[in-house]
């Protein structure tokens, strides 16, 4: 049984807290059954950097991200400055890193798995110093991601549909925009693009695989080029990431790099970290950290049958 004492930053107002009734006292209740010392900052009224700090700060051996994607990245950056493993309770939307760890993601069975969680060390990816554990992503995707982010806990259909009239529009008037790319170990070169993605390691193809990486310690970003993207686009590559084949689509182009530089004639540049729409400045620089952040998560699922081939 984990002895560790644990330091959680929780966002008690995500969805999941409310809907799942994850509050301070409950999660002292849960950890303390299991004999593990906590503490919890659920003061979602203080500015988040405040309590970063206070994580900064805390004894604890441990950090706890208890909310969404967002949450999971900023501890995941005091976790690396201070040198200690970070975990994860999923309560957020998407849950990315949870989801591609195998981390459990209903409460009763994160409990129940945790005893057999262990340190584990994955890279991640760097912009202009700052960490991200997904993608950056700019173009197209953070100004549609700013509008659904408006409509975010409202369930009634006239949101949706209109949230939808948005996104057509948006794709309708979509221009090209002219970027300078240059790879660490290469020549700049100016494609011209509706939207780009790097990601921290590759994104897998396979059947209902939409946005999984298998694997998280592979040392190197992914770079999509998305040259196109109407509404018959869309609605293309949707199908296709379902159906586990996406990568040949005439509008991507994807290549591995460790390092590049992202130019635009803008200065400040819109972009989406992990989720989180964000003002970063102009030139874009990329990094991947290699084995950076030790995490805890379950153990990684042994292969049999390549064992055996291997024996």
């Amino acid at each position: 049984m984990l002895q560790t004492k644990f330091h959680i930053v929780l966002n008690p107002n995500s969805g999941t807290a409310l809907r799942m009734g994850v509050t301070a006292e409950r999660l002292h209740g849960l950890f303390a059954e299991r004999g593990i010392s906590i503490s919890v900052d659920a003061d979602a009224g203080r500015p988040f950097a405040e309590r970063l700090q206070t994580a900064r700060q805390s004894p604890a051996e441990m950090l706890l991200s208890a909310g969404g994607d967002g949450t999971v990245t900023a501890l995941a950056q005091v976790a690396i400055e201070t040198g200690r493993t970070l975990a994860v309770l999923p309560l957020g939307t998407a849950n990315l890193l949870a989801r591609d760890l195998a981390i459990p993601i209903p409460l009763e069975a994160w409990f129940e798995a945790l005893d057999q969680m262990a340190p584990r060390r994955i890279d991640v990816g760097e912009v202009n110093g700052q960490a991200f554990l997904h993608k950056v992503v700019i173009g197209a995707v953070p100004g549609i991601a700013a509008a659904r982010e408006k409509l975010r806990g409202r369930a009634e259909l006239a949101a949706r549909i209109g949230f939808l009239g948005h996104f057509i529009r948006r794709l309708s008037r979509l221009r090209r925009f002219a970027v300078e790319i240059t790879p660490r170990a290469g020549e700049p070169r100016i494609e011209r693009v509706q939207s780009i993605a790097i990601a921290n390691n590759d994104y897998a193809e396979g059947f209902g695989q939409v946005f999984h990486r298998p694997r998280l310690d592979e040392g190197s970003l992914s770079l999509y080029l998305l040259r196109k993207l109407r509404f018959g686009d869309a609605l293309r590559l949707a199908v296709e990431m379902v159906l586990g084949a996406w990568r040949n689509d005439d509008v991507l182009e994807v290549e591995h790099i460790r390092a590049l530089t992202v130019r635009t004639r803008r200065r400040l540049i819109r972009a989406m970290v992990d989720g989180e729409i964000v003002s970063l400045e102009s030139p874009l620089r990329f990094r991947i950290l290699p084995l950076a952040l030790s995490v805890l998560a379950p153990p990684v699922a042994v292969d049999m049958d390549a064992n055996l081939e291997a024996n």
